[in-house]
């Protein structure tokens, strides 16, 4: 299945506080639930201003509706089409 990276400009994501993520994190889970079980959340990684997402679905629209439904920006989708890592310099 597809893996998605979802760009979310949060201003002050960076400043969110515990009590924030966790409810933030709460929601997401909730309609993911509701959604069924072809989207799965994998990680989140915050900066600054921008919470960065990968996801694993079918396609880019049950993003899309995870985001409207969730009521959470998604600014940019993109769809991984390779991965690479150190090992990938051994040949």
């Amino acid at each position: 299945m597809p893996k998605y990276i979802i760009e979310r400009e949060l201003p002050g994501a960076g400043d969110l506080g515990d009590d924030q993520i966790q409810g933030i994190s709460q929601k997401s889970c909730q309609v993911l639930d509701a959604l069924g079980t072809q989207i799965q959340w994998v990680e989140s990684f915050v900066t600054d201003d921008k919470i960065y997402c990968v996801y694993i679905a079918p396609n880019k629209e049950l993003i899309e509706n995870h985001a409207k439904e969730g009521g959470f920006p998604a600014n940019k989708i993109s769809e991984v089409k390779r991965m690479i890592d150190p090992t990938s310099a051994e040949g």
